[in-house]
């Protein structure tokens, strides 16, 4: 029986799809939405390659306030389904920091939104749902 799941959440349809889907088929477990936020937003917001720091810490406190609200509305949306909903935020890769919270928290099953990349893109930046399919512990379920 699946206790703990994982909803790795941004702020896409796929992965409100998938809060929807663990939501209905994990009703009796506890869920929790994880919003991970990658420093290469940072310094590519920055223009850290050139050595412009000054706006670091607003660029930051501006996604920290953006993962804040995506995980209120996943509380929302959880609420809807009458269930109540943990939600955690972290800083880091998206896929390690997904696989990392899964092996810390003892969670027993991911659920997670495809953003239905294809062709080049695809090649190129692969998919967090594929890489954390392949490195977690613990069964994951991609939404589509």
């Amino acid at each position: 029986m699946t206790k703990h799941v994982l909803v790795p959440i941004d702020d896409s349809n796929r992965s409100t799809d998938a809060l929807e889907f663990a939501c209905r088929e994990y009703s009796d477990a506890e869920i929790t939405a994880l919003n991970v936020i990658d420093p290469g937003d940072f310094y590519a917001a920055t223009g850290i390659e050139g050595g412009a720091m000054a706006n670091y810490d607003e660029i930051q406190t501006h996604h920290e306030n953006r993962a804040e609200d995506i995980l209120e509305r996943a509380r929302e949306r959880a609420e809807e389904f009458e269930h109540d909903l943990e939600t955690e935020r972290m800083i880091g890769g998206v896929s390690r920091s997904i696989v990392a919270y899964v092996e810390e928290h003892d969670v027993d099953h991911v659920v997670i939104g495809s953003h239905g990349r294809t062709g080049a893109s695809r090649i190129l930046l692969g998919s967090v749902a594929e890489n954390v399919a392949r490195r977690s512990p613990v069964p994951v379920t991609i939404v589509r």
